[in-house]
């Protein structure tokens, strides 16, 4: 486990969840009344990636289904999501959300650990060692728990220009990284 296997992955995840991008999503709850408990979404979203990540391709191979299926399908929700922060076009409709609490839907599942997240740890673990993949998971939950907890304050700081124009950087890399995953994987 080197440190740059650590940044490598830290990165990647950063990209993937896309706490920064999700942050105008995140805000708009808030505005609605939606209750957000940082600390909660963030030990969730990490109990969903260390699940996954110890036991997600034995669940995959319980239900028949291949990894490299499982990661060209989650590529291409990758590369939906990418295009829909880049383009502003709305591929995905969420469900109503619960009345009074956002903490575990939609904030830990799917905006946290999604299936983007949960796909990039499986393919992660192809590459990289145990550690240096739980170090980028802690590395990014830290980040995540630090973005929710200052959200309101982050609200009244950023422009809303500023924010959009973050949610097209990160989408745009959000396509490169599905791009990557299906030549890793299938080309």
């Amino acid at each position: 486990m080197t440190l740059k296997a650590i940044l490598s992955v830290s990165l990647v995840l950063f990209t993937v969840i896309d706490i920064a991008g999700s942050l105008p999503i995140i805000i708009d709850l808030k505005r609605q009344g939606t209750g957000i408990h940082a600390a909660g979404a963030t030990l969730v979203a990490g109990a969903l990636m260390l699940a996954f990540l110890f036991f997600g391709a034995s669940i995959l191979s319980l239900l028949g289904i291949e990894v490299g299926s499982f990661a060209l399908a989650g590529s291409l929700v990758i590369f939906f999501i990418g295009l829909e922060m880049t383009l502003g076009i709305r591929f995905f409709r969420s469900e109503p959300d619960m009345p009074n609490s956002g903490t575990i839907v939609p904030i830990a599942f799917p905006l946290v650990a999604g299936a983007g997240t949960l796909t990039t740890l499986l393919s992660l673990k192809a590459s990289y060692e145990t550690g240096a993949i739980l170090a980028g998971i802690l590395v990014n939950l830290l980040i995540v728990f630090l973005v929710l907890h200052s959200s309101g304050y982050l609200a009244e700081r950023i422009p809303k220009p500023a924010l959009a124009s973050m949610r097209k950087v990160f989408g745009i890399l959000l396509i490169a990284i599905a791009i990557q995953m299906v030549r890793t994987h299938w080309i």
